[in-house]
Order: C-alpha cells, then sequence, then structure tokens
C-alpha cells in the first residue's frame, strides 16, 4: 500500500505550524485527502460467507470475510449480536481475510461491519446483517438462592438443567455466569458436581452488600448438543455482618455484629460420641417449632439414647438435623458440660434472642469441638471450611484449564439452601 500522501501531509503541516498559525488550522482539514473522505460502500471490495437476506447462519459455520482486490485490505471487522456479544474473529496479518474463531450464537441475530482500505489510504465500510438457527436443546441455569437479603455468608448457586464434564465446556459456562458486587470483591466459581456450581468470594460479603447474578450463555455453545437458554437474573443484598462463634471447650457463644460483641451466652454442645462438627456453617433456615426425635440421627428408639422433644426457636445450620435450638431441659449443664446429642442448646430466652438476631446466610461456627470438621457441600454450606486456594482449584478457568485470556469464546462472553 501506497503510504505518501499521508507523509507528505505530515511533512506540510510540521512546516506550516513552524511559519504560520493560520497554516495549521486549514492542515488540520486536508481537503482531498483520502482519510478524511466519508468512507465508500465496500460492497464491491469484499466478499462475505454469510446468509442470504431470507436464510439464517448455521452457528458452526465460521464466518469470513475476503478483500477481491490485491490492492485492498481489511482494517477491521466486528460481529456483535443482539445481546451485545462479540464474535472472536481473527485478521490475517496482510488484511486480505478475517474469520470467525469461535461458534455463532444460536436464535439471534447478528450484524458485521467492515472497514477497508485501498492503496490511495481511501477508506470503505460495509455492514452484513443476518440471523442464526435455533438450537434443538438448551442448558438451563437456576440461580439461588432466591432473591432478597441475606447474612455475609450466603454462597450463590447455579443448577444445571444437564450435566457438564468437559473441562471446556465447563469453563465456557463460567464465563457466562456473572456475579458482580458492590462493593466490588474477588470471587470464583467451584464445581461441586457436573450440575452444580457454587459461587463464593475469597472472604465473606461485605455487609449492606447489593449482588447481581446473571447468565450470558443465551444461544451460547456448551456442548455439541447444548446450546445455553435464557435465565432469569437474580439479585440479592447482605445485612450486617453477624457472626456466632461457639467454643465448645468454653461451653459458650460469642455473637458479633460487624465486629463489635453484641451477646455472650452459655451453651451446650455434643457430647461425646455425638460431638458438634467444628467449622464455619451458615444459617439455612429458622423453624418456630421442631420435633426432634433420636431415630432421625439413627439411634434406635427405646436405646438409653434415645429422644422425642419439642424444641422451639430452632435455626438450622444442616441438613442432617443440626440446629441452634431452646433446650430448657439442660439449663444446668449450659455454661458447664456437652450433653446434646450435636446441636447447640441454650436457654428458650436465649434461643428466642439468637432466632430473631440471624438471618439466612448469617454465620456460625464452632470452634474447640472434638467432632469432625463440617463438610463442605453434603450437609448444608460448608463451602467456607475451603481455603481459598482450595476452592479455586474447583474452578475450570484455573491452572492446567484453558486460559481465560485467549479462549475464543472470551469476546463473546463478557465478564438454595
Amino acid at each position: 500500500m501506497n503510504h505518501t500522501p499521508r507523509i507528505r501531509t505530515s511533512v506540510s503541516c510540521t512546516l506550516l505550524v513552524v511559519t504560520l498559525v493560520a497554516g495549521a488550522t486549514a492542515c488540520g482539514e486536508p481537503d482531498g485527502h483520502p482519510l478524511s473522505l466519508k468512507p465508500h460502500d465496500a460492497a464491491d471490495l469484499v466478499t462475505f460467507n454469510g446468509p442470504s437476506k431470507d436464510e439464517r447462519a448455521d452457528p458452526d459455520k465460521p464466518l469470513e470475510v475476503t478483500v477481491k482486490d490485491d490492492d485492498v485490505r481489511i482494517t477491521d471487522v466486528t460481529a456483535v449480536d443482539t445481546e451485545g456479544r462479540h464474535l472472536a474473529g481473527e485478521l490475517d496479518a496482510d488484511g486480505k481475510r478475517w474469520h470467525s474463531t469461535a461458534s455463532l450464537a444460536a436464535g439471534t441475530r447478528y450484524t458485521v461491519r467492515v472497514s477497508t482500505e485501498d492503496g490511495d489510504g481511501a477508506p470503505g465500510s460495509r455492514t452484513y446483517a443476518f440471523g442464526t438457527t435455533s438450537a434443538k436443546k438448551f442448558l438451563k441455569v437456576s440461580f439461588g438462592p432466591q432473591a432478597g437479603t441475606y447474612g455475609v455468608g450466603q454462597p450463590v448457586t447455579a443448577e444445571l438443567s444437564a450435566p457438564v464434564t468437559d473441562r471446556a465446556a465447563r469453563a465456557t459456562v463460567e464465563r457466562g455466569l456473572q456475579v458482580r458486587s458492590t462493593p466490588a470483591v474477588t470471587g470464583s466459581w467451584y464445581w461441586v458436581d457436573a450440575k452444580t456450581l457454587h459461587y463464593r468470594p475469597k472472604e465473606y460479603w461485605p455487609a449492606g452488600a447489593t449482588i447481581d447474578v446473571r447468565s450470558n450463555l443465551k444461544g451460547i455453545k456448551v456442548t455439541h448438543a447444548l446450546h445455553g437458554a435464557a435465565t432469569k437474573p437474580l439479585k440479592l443484598a447482605t445485612g450486617d455482618r453477624i457472626e456466632a462463634i461457639t467454643d465448645a471447650s468454653d461451653h459458650s457463644m460469642t455473637v458479633l455484629r460487624n465486629g463489635e460483641v453484641i451477646n455472650t451466652i452459655p451453651v451446650t454442645t455434643g457430647k461425646p460420641g455425638f460431638s458438634t462438627r467444628n467449622g464455619v456453617k451458615v444459617v439455612l433456615g429458622k423453624e418456630y417449632y421442631v420435633r426432634m426425635r433420636g431415630e432421625s440421627i439413627g439411634i434406635a428408639a427405646g436405646s438409653s439414647e434415645s429422644y422425642d422433644l419439642p424444641v422451639y426457636y430452632a435455626t438450622r445450620v444442616t441438613w442432617s438435623g443440626e440446629y441452634v435450638h431452646a433446650a430448657p431441659w439442660s439449663t444446668g449443664s449450659q455454661g458447664n458440660a456437652n450433653v446434646s446429642h450435636g446441636c447447640t442448646g441454650m436457654s428458650t430466652a436465649d434461643a428466642e434472642w439468637f432466632f430473631d438476631t440471624v438471618r439466612e446466610g448469617d454465620i456460625v461456627e464452632v470452634v474447640g469441638s472434638e467432632g469432625e470438621t463440617m463438610t463442605p457441600f453434603d450437609n448444608g454450606f460448608g463451602d467456607w471450611n475451603l481455603a481459598w486456594d482450595s476452592w479455586q482449584k474447583g474452578s475450570a478457568l484455573r491452572s492446567g484449564t484453558p486460559d481465560a485470556g485467549t479462549d475464543v469464546q472470551a469476546a463473546r462472553l463478557r465478564p438454595q439452601v
């Protein structure tokens, strides 16, 4: 390509600036210079392999733009769908050919804008618009929990309608699932299994945060047979940072709000053989009344450990039946001994206060117990018991997986209890 006109203009401008200010103004608008012209229609200069006006494109068929004349080169190509997602593509070094490097989204429309330049530097442009065929099978995503205000320990969950096992496909899913909070945090998804993901920050959510969760997978090819479906976005908020820390060895619970102690409660926890689980748990729900029976945790009816009790102000922290609750039958042991079958018991007045103070997602941590550590995923939300380094290994975007900066999908995927 001949660059001479540009060089001449630059030199001429330099001279005029030195000798005459008025000349600089005239030089800033070079009449007749190719770059000052409105781009001409480049329809006769390029070839596009997209569908005709009344047809729809196969999402798996690559797009390609090529020049017809050796004196013309492509300077830029953008392909954007109706969701505002850019299709990744690659332009040859000589500017003679551009091609897409990722599958198109299904069931949408694209606008492709091509910019060109001829040998004299004159710009050209051409715009194409077309639709893509719809997908036959969809991957649906359901976010959890329900919209509302939660404690700072609440993970975000994503349930998929079909299993995703391929690592590259999992990376595509993760890139399409966006979690944004104000204030901003560092966080990551973790694949609990082939159909379930959890998202948590490195540390607890900030108090008073807003959290927006959405999927950008609509129409995106996830696997050979599945494309993403439209998903209802989710908006959450966090309340105060409430943490209840139970020291089983000291038989006491300390409750903090935003780092300040607001109550210290004498408690009893699990006795030997029924020791309360150590570690961080998250409030799963609250039940004013629960009938608790020993059979529910494997104790034979009629045995020495058997029980059948009405329990009030029960705050659930595991699915297997661990609660913080009123235990008026053990007030003599609260603050002195561990006599329960794994729950944290306290007086009725203290249990009512605790019940009224906490919400789903608040933190309940147990230390000093002889029990095992709360498991991460199979009995509630034990997510916080995984160190951050271990948590990140559960993401398909981490080491040993496709790089987030170079994967061909990246250009189109803008970053329950």
